[in-house]
């Protein structure tokens, strides 16, 4: 088992001390919170989607201990130009590791590796995730307004 100091290291305090895009924005085509209930943590996103259906801007208020800061650095800093589909397979990805061992992100979320420990306490996990879920479900429901629109 990790212990706490794998968890809380220096990489991920220096990630969560850098959180990028914590404005929120002034007319987003969709807002989306996710909460844990366990231990209070919570992250609002506000989404703005091109023609594309790929995020042109983005912005966060994050409310989450250093491992949901942590996270949520890393997908701000990635976030413009993700596809919904992009969004989900990360999500997936972390919510692999946590949960079922799976391997830890590479590529441009490499960063997201250092949270690979938090797979030993099972308490952590949904502050850990957040940001994943608060994104998806914001693309979601600005896919859905603009299908919405369309009919």
């Amino acid at each position: 088992m990790a212990d706490l100091d794998q968890i809380y290291n220096t990489r991920i305090l220096e990630l969560a001390a850098a959180i990028p895009r914590t404005r929120r924005l002034a007319a987003p085509d969709a807002t989306a919170s996710a909460n844990s209930k366990l231990c209070g943590s919570a992250v609002t996103v506000d989404i703005v989607l091109g023609a594309d259906g790929r995020v042109s801007d983005f912005g966060q208020q994050v409310k989450a201990c250093l491992l949901g800061q942590a996270a949520a650095s890393v997908l701000a800093r990635e976030a413009i130009g993700l596809s919904r589909d992009d969004v989900a397979a990360i999500g997936e990805t972390m919510r692999a590791m946590l949960k079922e061992a799976g391997s830890p992100p590479a590529g441009r979320w490499a960063d997201l590796a250092v949270l690979e420990p938090v797979r030993d306490y099972p308490g952590r996990h949904a502050s850990t995730l957040l940001a994943f879920e608060a994104t998806l479900a914001a693309i979601d429901k600005a896919l859905a307004m603009r299908r919405a629109a369309a009919e």
